[in-house]
């Protein structure tokens, strides 16, 4: 079933159930951050490894504060700048958040997502939400409510109707270690923007010691057809003229007019037979 009414979202969360949520990233699989069925339902859906963590989604910083041992007064400052938005923050859990959560670790991921629906859903609840991308795991992200109903039929059965999510792609994530911003997952929010307030950062884009956070894994968001990046297209489709090749062009510079229709031009390709898809 795909609504818009927040109230039958809120009910069956709090049956236990796992929904598809509209955020202004992507449409992300949404469960109650405290019921560890519900958890393991998401991971199951997803066909996610237990060893790669869920990002936890709240209605308010004070809500956020509860479920973590300190807040670093820079991070503090990214989230008074760009909450509610695409900005994860990756802060030590206190007990509250089951490990199931944060696949063991002792941080959890945790954001204010930028969407009226969400938000007014995140407010009336009781819990938080954990809420990975609505996806099959490495497939690419869904950002409408068909998309999410395309992927999953009946294994899901609510999609809150929430429109095109605005951004188009994931969230970014950043935690604080050693006095400096670290970025671990390049998204939404511009690297540029987050060194206005907290100065320069580090990024830490793969996981050296096991995921730490969601996007560190070597493949996700991926169409089924190959996807190739080349300096050189033309040179590319002259050494393989026996394939049928699928060109991706955007006829734009700037990464946020692309972002919003980036994942729904690769999902329509992936549809459409290539031998492979060339960037």
């Amino acid at each position: 079933m795909i609504s818009n009414n927040v109230s039958i979202a809120r009910t069956h969360l709090q049956q236990g159930d796992v929904i598809g949520l509209p955020t202004e990233t992507v449409y992300g699989l949404a469960g109650n951050a405290f019921d560890v069925k519900a958890i393991q339902k998401i991971y199951a859906i997803k066909k996610r490894p237990a060893t790669n963590p869920l990002i936890v989604h709240v209605g308010c910083i004070d809500q956020a504060e509860s479920f973590v041992k300190n807040f670093p007064e820079p991070l503090r400052k990214l989230a008074n700048a760009f909450w509610p938005g695409p900005l994860t923050l990756l802060l030590d859990k206190n007990g509250k958040i089951p490990d199931v959560v944060t696949a063991g670790s002792h941080r959890v991921a945790i954001r204010i997502p930028d969407h009226e629906l969400t938000g007014e859903l995140l407010r009336s609840l009781e819990f938080p939400l954990v809420a990975p991308s609505a996806n099959p795991y490495t497939r690419i992200s869904p950002t409408t409510a068909e998309e999410v109903a395309e992927y999953f039929g009946d294994q899901v059965p609510f999609v809150l109707q929430g429109g095109t999510c605005k951004k188009g792609i994931e969230s970014t994530i950043v935690g604080w270690e050693n006095d400096q911003a670290v970025v671990y997952r390049l998204g939404s929010l511009s690297v540029e923007r987050i060194e206005t307030i907290v100065g320069p950062v580090r990024l830490s884009t793969q996981a050296k010691e096991g995921i730490q956070t969601p996007g560190m894994a070597r493949k996700h968001y991926s169409p089924t057809t190959t996807l190739i990046l080349t300096e050189s297209i033309e040179a590319y489709c002259q050494q393989h003229a026996d394939k049928n090749i699928g060109i991706f062009l955007t006829g734009n510079e700037d990464p946020e007019v692309i972002a919003p229709g980036f994942y729904a031009r690769l999902q329509e390709m992936d549809k459409q037979g290539f031998d492979a898809l060339l960037a």
